[in-house]
């Protein structure tokens, strides 16, 4: 309960806090259904090979697993915001537009991702054993809670409406990335024009905070993580060379590659070697859950995305 006369205010921050939560469990469901698609591919056979090992399917799973680093980065950034956001303002001003931002995009990317990995199962996936229905039916709950789609994008244009630099910790952030990506680049310079116009932009929230949350992601790809995985983000979100479906990435992109990174924190080769050798010294997943922020994304202290 806040003091008298400041009510809503304290509202607002437990808002604000509970779609943090939002974004977080859709990264958490990005990245446990990607891994549950990994495992039933390198087990699954058809045709004399893996299914991991097709072409289709690796391009499937790399799609997905661009995905899930995405928006695990733009997740691990934000939370590193709103823990700064005490004792630094520009932390402020970023954690709470970013907010928005991050529970919009990834509470809707998690159902698409949830489903295409349910897919990689076949039939297995649509029945209860597999827990894939689980994960497809509770993706929704985040895009509707504390604010479903529209409600979520009007309120990133109202912090605009209330405050003209509301977007300039954001835009700044995405400009930390000029130069390393000509696609990042160009949708930086349209994000730029966007926040500048005034008068009604209802009909293309939207697509504001849509961009805004690809760049912001492509931005921090390019800065943490590996070139193949940047470049084909950047290609496939910002640059077009993609399609409507998971698994339409551009075929020179080095799909395996990204798959097999996706898979590194089980141990290495197989599924069954990374049982017996894990990192845990016992199931393979549990070394990969302890292992996460350590091992794909070692940013501690000072290493931190600013």
């Amino acid at each position: 309960v806040g003091d008298e006369g400041k009510g809503i205010r304290t509202i607002i921050e437990m808002v604000s806090l509970t779609r943090l939560g939002c974004a977080s469990i859709s990264a958490g469901i990005m990245r446990q259904t990607l891994f549950r698609a990994l495992h039933h591919t390198q087990q699954r056979s058809a045709f004399g090979a893996k299914l991991v090992d097709k072409p289709l399917m690796s391009n499937v799973l790399a799609d997905l697993a661009l995905e899930s680093e995405a928006a695990t980065a733009l997740l691990m950034r934000l939370a590193g915001s709103i823990d700064r956001a005490a004792t630094d303002d520009k932390e402020a001003r970023f954690s709470r537009v970013v907010t928005a931002i991050a529970k919009y995009w990834l509470a809707k990317r998690a159902s698409a991702n949830a489903f295409e990995a349910l897919e990689c199962h076949g039939g297995f996936g649509y029945i209860e054993d597999s827990m894939m229905p689980r994960f497809y039916r509770e993706a929704p709950v985040q895009s509707v809670w504390e604010g479903s789609g529209n409600v979520i994008c009007l309120d990133v244009l109202r912090a605009v409406d209330r405050d003209p630099d509301a977007l300039l910790p954001v835009l700044q952030e995405i400009e930390l990335a000029r130069g390393m990506n000509p696609h990042l680049d160009a949708t930086a310079a349209w994000l730029r024009d966007a926040a500048g116009r005034r008068g009604r932009r209802d009909g293309v929230a939207r697509r504001l905070v849509e961009k805004m949350a690809l760049a912001l992601q492509a931005s921090l790809l390019l800065r943490f993580s590996p070139a193949y995985v940047a470049e084909a983000f950047c290609a496939s979100r910002l640059g077009g060379d993609w399609g409507f479906a998971f698994g339409t990435l551009a075929p020179e992109g080095e799909v395996k590659k990204v798959v097999r990174r996706a898979w590194a924190g089980v141990g290495r080769g197989t599924v069954s070697e990374g049982r017996r050798r894990g990192p845990s010294g016992g199931r393979a997943t549990g070394g990969w859950y302890r292992r996460i922020g350590a091992r794909q994304y070692p940013w501690r202290g000072a290493d931190l995305p600013s």
